[in-house]
């Protein structure tokens, strides 16, 4: 097995390397370099072909939301994964992240497993919310904070794109934004985990989505999923 290619980005030397001991200690991982900014980042996802960036939301120059847009941006990009690491478990910084096309966010306080599992969610594609962040209180976010690009269209054009949805691939976006796993959607729908992904796959490909994080977006936005506050 190709071991998880993982990029660290902090502006705290100490914190990188006690990051680059733990992956650096399992067998399906290996940390392939390290940036003190988001512009050094930007330069490392692209030269060690990174699978996937712990990258800070809040760093001198260049911050993490800004190098997470510039890297979510770039076609020869597309398959990098990024995990925002931020010292608060949810703030407007998350909700931009999570606009900007990261796979999902994690408090600097989680434990070893949470982190290393963190990035194996993150390589295979999946969307990350910390296990301390509900998803009524990060549906929420989603709902009020202002627009990352200002733009007012935003909804009204994600609505019109669901229109190219079957009933089912709505159906399971409400599961998938809901939080739900492809093997627990598909047996709540009588299906095959593959035909699950399968409309997954599909939902991403018409909404124009990099990953599962990018449609929990998109459900919320478009308003076919309301926030619930708990």
């Amino acid at each position: 097995m190709t071991p998880i290619k993982v990029l660290l980005a902090d502006d705290q030397a100490l914190l990188r390397s006690a990051f680059r001991v733990l992956v650096d200690s399992e067998p399906d991982m290996r940390v392939v370099g390290e940036a003190a900014d988001g512009a050094e980042a930007v330069e490392l996802a692209r030269s060690t072909g990174a699978d996937v960036v712990l990258m800070d939301i809040r760093m001198p120059g260049t911050d993490g939301l800004t190098a997470t847009r510039t890297i979510s941006a770039d076609p020869e990009l597309a398959g990098v994964r990024i995990v925002m690491l931020t010292t608060f478990e949810v703030d407007e910084y998350v909700v931009q992240a999570l606009r900007a096309g990261a796979a999902g966010f994690l408090g600097k306080g989680a434990e070893p497993d949470e982190l290393l599992n963190a990035i194996r969610i993150a390589a295979a594609g999946e969307a990350l919310l910390s296990p301390a962040a509900t998803k009524g209180l990060i549906a929420t976010f989603l709902a009020q904070a202002p627009d990352a690009d200002g733009d007012p269209g935003r909804s009204a054009a994600y609505s019109e794109l669901l229109d190219a949805l079957t009933g089912r691939e709505r159906e399971v976006l409400v599961l998938v934004a809901g939080g739900h796993s492809n093997d627990q959607i598909a047996e709540r729908l009588a299906v095959s985990p593959l035909t699950v992904k399968t409309h997954v796959n599909r939902a991403m490909a018409k909404l124009g989505a990099r990953d599962r994080a990018q449609l929990v977006v998109i459900a919320y936005e478009s308003g076919l999923v309301r926030p619930r506050v708990e």
